[in-house]
């Protein structure tokens, strides 16, 4: 109540942020006569003054009026374009690290050119990101001409591009490209063996173009670089063949729901019928003990596991996930909905935007499954070599922010996951669409009809209709239905989405009928009249020039002009939604697509009772409340109450969703820490160029720890098994043998000491370091892989912890960073450990490979053979058990050579950090040893 009083008085939280822009806005427009004074030359000149007055320690702040009347006066010079005083504020909102919410056809693409510009003054560089390479490119090409003519440079990452033009790209002061070549372009650095080859060079600022697509929607799905695992391609051929033989649990007339296993009796359970339940929600499916008997039966039956073994045990449990996976695939994975079988292959359509995801596969061995479902070749599994979720690769940068039509809906989710406030800017002109109220039907059948009817009425008027449909199979089934009606559409889903732009320009034309998945030209505008532009060009033909398409733009105008104010008089573009979506937010968009710039429009939903929003979040019951009381099946129900009611299912469905998103993002969290990590310390193994201090220091962590384990065994044993221990743990540790077993640390870390000395003569220090890079990364990256499959096997098998009241998440982390604090360990011992067994041998000019010489017959000829040792044969790493004796190391002369003095008390690897900090030593300050 108090909260409402205070909205009443001082307006909401939106009101106060734009009237706080409005005199920023004031201040750039007053600077607009200032901007005009330059002629064309004189542009790039101010950008160097301003680049100036930030190196001299002015912030962006200071400069941001003079930038910003500077870029709006460019873009009108260069492209005609005058932006907006609400363009302006939108821009001041993506600076100041937020997200602007701006009605479509606002100029969302001209709006970001002033912050863009601004941040790319900084020399740190620019990413704007869009939802697919034509955006990418086409607003590079676009809005580079704006950037270019005031001195700054422009770069687009595109998915067919080498590694030298990514390279270029990103150093550029501004760049665009895609959320997904981004990714995948910092998961591939992040595995390069050499530091100069990466190409990326930081996360500065970013603008996300459809931030909501691609920070919510997407945010479940991780981009993920793989190589081939195991095949097991024929095992998903052979269960496919048995899966028919399965049937579903039937379910308890009244309650439409399973019945209770756990609180029947045994004879009971045995008496009911099926194999397996499924959740429809959560696309899960899990089988009844009869369904597991009838598994073990069929792999007995067909000889795929041995006699006397059964499908519960260890060895043969596997054969439950692939035919978990092959039930999946036939019982809730659709083609034409879920997946297109194009040119021999499945590709997955993304349920959001109805777009091919080029190059996505499903995890978990369910697209091997569908596979086999559609009798395609099966690709073998692969093993994931890096990974991450945009969520977390997007909260990299030091400045993030975005724009989008539909940011409101999902304002909580920004908030609380990327510390992103949403604030919606008002429209240029007033919004003249009508939304009209959801006309609800009984039956799937009776809505088709009433679309198609309200279709055929649109059309014979002239006024230009959208339809839009949630699927491949809805939009080809509708397209019959129009056929049938001899009604002349185009038809833009997964299938034909390469003639995207042609038929969305043409949507707003006079008579024209346009039936669209959900991606319905997301990122272009559909105008009134049709496009002059793409009418141009097809007047001018292919390979006209300059002049040419000129002349026909200005014909194809002055038609345009007539055919825009026909259409608007006939009530602008009349958007169809042929069903809700789970997501209000992706209504919105459809619904976005007319009444662009203050021109009229028009907006309705069709709905039906068997609709998935309607039949899984109770629409089975309403559907028998309408039929007791008598509702027909072609009469719909039409009233604000019942939108009400749809909307709060809605609501209930994203605030699911949310928290999948946020729980999948708890789980992530986990491992990108540990991602973080691992990334930042193979840098700066890359970078280091005394590679042999960090070896030594982890030889003294672990001389320390053989030493504490030779104290513990020498108090308790009085024979000397402690000595002999002690010797042979030096030996299978660093190669080291003595005459006489030191009993002092600082003997053996002189040993060790002398013995990598030795070889940075032999080889030079720079080949050193090289090999024991090498070594590092290769070990690095052979752990994370095995450290990426163990936390993905802990994610699936945690959650049975929480029969025994355990939270799975904390127990997953637990679990997760003991296993990365054995991991790190494992890396650092056996890295070091090879170095030292690792025996040098030259060969020198002009001869064949001799047999390995010891250290110190070496050192007198080293200097002469040191131009024949390449890195690539400089070392051979052998067991040091069959090693001939060094001398030098039996004697134990090493020691005399090189003394470690202590300066400060020694701190073990597990002992209390001396900063303070309460963790143990190696996961604080000892961490970069």
């Amino acid at each position: 109540m108090f909260d409402k009083l205070l909205t009443l008085i001082f307006g909401s939280q939106n009101e106060r942020d734009v009237k706080a822009l409005r005199p920023v806005v004031a201040e750039i427009e007053k600077r607009e006569a200032w901007a005009q004074s330059f002629t064309d030359d004189q542009f790039p000149e101010q950008t160097k003054i301003l680049k100036e007055r930030l190196s001299k320690g002015e912030t962006l702040d200071d400069i941001l009026i003079d930038a910003f009347a500077l870029a709006r006066e460019a873009a009108k010079r260069v492209l005609g374009e005058r932006a907006y005083p609400c363009q302006l504020m939108g821009s001041l909102v993506l600076n100041s690290g937020r997200i602007t919410e701006m009605k479509t056809g606002e100029g969302k693409t001209l709006m970001c050119v002033c912050a863009a510009y601004l941040n790319s003054l900084s020399g740190k560089g620019v990413h704007i990101v869009t939802v697919n390479d034509y955006l990418a490119e086409r607003d590079s090409q676009w809005m580079g001409r704006v950037y270019r003519f005031l001195g700054q440079s422009v770069g687009c990452i595109l998915s067919n591009m080498d590694y030298e033009a990514r390279k270029a790209a990103y150093a550029c002061d501004l760049t665009y490209g895609t959320n997904n070549e981004l990714g995948f372009d910092y998961l591939r650095d992040n595995m390069q063996v050499d530091a100069s080859r990466k190409v990326q060079r930081g996360f500065n600022f970013c603008i996300v173009d459809e931030i909501d697509s691609i920070l919510i929607d997407e945010a479940r799905t991780p981009l993920i670089i793989s190589g081939q695992g195991e095949d097991d391609t024929y095992k998903y051929h052979e269960v496919d063949k048995y899966v028919d033989q399965f049937e579903e649990m039937e379910k308890d007339p009244k309650t439409k729901d399973y019945p209770d296993e756990v609180q029947m009796l045994p004879e009971e359970r045995a008496a009911l019928k099926g194999d397996y339940k499924i959740d429809e929600k959560s696309k899960r499916i899990s089988f009844t003990d009869k369904g597991m008997n009838k598994i073990n039966d069929i792999l007995h039956k067909h000889g795929l596991i041995a006699e006397g073994t059964s499908v519960f045990d260890e060895e043969n449990f596997e054969y439950v996930h692939y035919f978990t996976q092959a039930l999946r695939a036939h019982v809730l994975y659709h083609e034409d909905v879920d997946y297109v079988v194009r040119d021999g292959q499945v590709q997955i359509v993304d349920e959001f935007t109805g777009r091919i995801l080029e190059g996505r596969r499903y995890g978990d061995g369910l697209h091997q499954a569908i596979e086999a479902k559609e009798h395609l070749k099966i690709a073998q599994r692969n093993r994931t070599l890096a990974t991450i979720t945009f969520q977390n690769f997007f909260r990299m940068y030091d400045k993030l922010s975005g724009m989008t039509g539909t940011a409101q809906t999902e304002a909580v989710e920004f908030s609380r996951i990327y510390n992103l406030d949403v604030v919606a800017i008002p429209t240029n002109k007033p919004v003249a669409r009508i939304d009209e109220n959801d006309e609800v039907y009984l039956n799937e059948d009776a809505k088709w009809n009433a679309i198609v009817k309200e279709i055929e009425e649109a059309h014979k008027k002239g006024q230009p209709v959208l339809v839009g449909t949630i699927s491949v199979e809805k939009s080809e089934h509708l397209s019959a239905l129009l056929t049938r009606k001899g009604i002349r559409h185009e038809v833009l889903n997964a299938k034909n989405h390469a003639r995207e732009a042609l038929i969305i320009a043409e949507a707003g034309a006079k008579g024209s009928v346009t039936v669209a998945t959900n991606m319905a030209g997301r990122g272009t505008d559909i105008k009134l009249g049709g496009s002059p532009e793409m009418r141009a060009r097809k007047r001018a033909g292919t390979g006209a020039t300059q002049e040419q398409y000129e002349a026909a733009l200005a014909i194809e105008k002055e038609q345009w002009q007539k055919d825009y104010e026909e259409v608007k008089n006939l009530g602008g573009l009349y958007v169809i939604g042929s069903e809700r979506h789970e997501s209000r937010r992706i209504d919105n968009q459809l619904r976005g697509r007319s009444g662009r710039q203050g021109d009229p429009g028009r907006s309705k939903f069709y709905i039906s009772m068997d609709d998935d929003l309607m039949r899984l979040f109770g629409g089975e019951r309403m559907k028998k409340i309408m039929a007791g009381i008598g509702m027909k099946d072609d009469e719909p129900i039409n009233h604000p109450w019942l939108n009400k009611s749809i909307a709060r299912a809605q609501h209930k469905v994203e605030e699911r969703n949310f928290e999948i998103r946020k729980n999948l993002l708890d789980y992530d969290d986990v491992l990108n820490k540990q991602r973080s990590f691992i990334y930042e310390q193979r840098d700066e193994i890359l970078l280091d160029e005394d590679l042999s201090t960090r070896v030594m220091n982890n030889a003294r962590d672990k001389v320390s720890e053989i030493f504490e384990i030779y104290e513990s065994e020498r108090r308790g044993s009085k024979d000397g098994s402690a000595e002999n221990a002690l010797a042979e743990n030096l030996k299978n540790t660093f190669g080291l043998e003595f005459e006489t077993v030191p009993t002092d640390e600082e003997t053996v870390i002189a040993a060790l000491q002398n013995d990598i000395t030795q070889k940075e003569l032999l080889v030079g220090k720079a080949n050193l370091n090289m090999f024991i890079r090498y070594q590092y990364v290769q070990r690095i990256d052979k752990q994370w892989l095995d450290q990426l499959e163990y936390l993905d096997s802990l994610r699936e098998a945690v959650h049975l912890r929480s029969y025994g009241s355990k939270n799975p998440l904390t127990e997953y982390k637990i679990d997760g960073f003991n296993q990365f604090d054995a991991m790190l360990d494992n890396i650092r011992d056996s890295v070091t450990s090879r170095i030292f067994k690792v025996k040098v041998q030259i060969q020198p000019a002009g001869m064949q490979r001799q047999a390995p010489k010891t250290i110190q017959n070496m050192n007198a000829e080293h200097k002469e053979a040191q131009s024949a040792i390449t890195p690539q044969r400089a070392f051979n790493a052998r067991d040091a058990r069959s090693q001939a004796a060094n001398s030098a190391m039996k004697t134990g002369r090493q020691g005399q050579n090189v003394t470690i003095m202590r300066t400060l008390p020694k701190v073990g690897r597990n002992d209390p950090c001396p900063c303070g900090s309460g963790k143990k030593y190696k996961q604080c300050h000892g961490k970069n040893a």
